[in-house]
């Protein structure tokens, strides 16, 4: 309500979108202003600079606790904010003050890569934790990726073989392995380390009569040249 002695209101927005920092790193909200203020009688000069310095500042005290993940919020947020500023000044009445937030397009971009990157790594994680720690999962990801008629018999086939080949290095290699690699730790040239997997390699033959158990598969042939030189126990 305007009373006979009040001055006419004045209502302004930004000609350029302000700056307004967010709690998410290296990404800044952009606030367009749209003020309504009364001046008094006495106003100072450059009154609508020192309100819209006012409100940018209450704006920015908020917009700093607030991520930028998520606009709505804190548009919401900081309008609830100066909403709540006080009315009287002492050369100007304050009636109404809105923020418009948006993000400028490289912010969005960003925004958008890191979420990007965030969510990679979270399924990196759980895939880390919840397959690729069970090797045999591999073989049943695979199939569950594929259609039913997607697949020929020699790829039926091939991943049978492979979950057979994984299932046999469970039981036999993995813990061999895993012991002689505390046996091993020394051995840093993989010429050598070539050579040790073959002396482990023969002593599971001789161990079992001449051959290797079923199910473990020989390790890779070596270079030519290889097999005179590598060390015997």
């Amino acid at each position: 309500m305007r009373w006979p002695w009040h001055r006419p209101s004045h209502t302004s927005t930004s000609a350029q979108p302000r700056v307004l920092p967010s709690a998410t790193d290296g990404i800044a909200f952009e606030a367009v202003y749209t003020i309504t203020w009364r001046p008094n009688w006495r106003p100072q000069p450059h009154a609508e600079e020192t309100v819209r310095t006012h409100v940018h500042r209450a704006a920015a005290r908020i917009a700093q606790q607030l991520p930028a993940t998520d606009l709505a919020a804190a548009q919401d947020a900081v309008n609830a904010a100066l909403g709540a500023l006080p009315r009287p000044g002492p050369h100007y009445r304050l009636l109404a003050a809105h923020a418009a937030l948006r993000l400028a397009p490289a912010a969005r971009e960003m925004l958008a890569q890191r979420t990007a990157d965030e969510h990679r790594i979270r399924r990196l994680r759980f895939l880390k934790e919840n397959l690729y720690d069970r090797p045999d999962l591999i073989v049943v990801d695979q199939l569950e990726r594929q259609a039913a008629d997607a697949l020929s018999d020699g790829h039926v086939a091939e991943l049978q073989r492979l979950a057979r080949l994984i299932s046999s290095c469970d039981r036999w290699w993995f813990p061999v392995l895993q012991q002689w690699e505390q046996v091993g730790r020394g051995f840093r040239d993989a010429g050598m380390q070539q050579q040790a997997m073959l002396v482990l390699h023969d002593a599971l033959k001789a161990l079992n009569g001449g051959s290797l158990p079923p199910g473990i598969t020989p390790p890779e042939v070596p270079e030519a040249g290889a097999e005179a030189k590598r060390a015997r126990p």
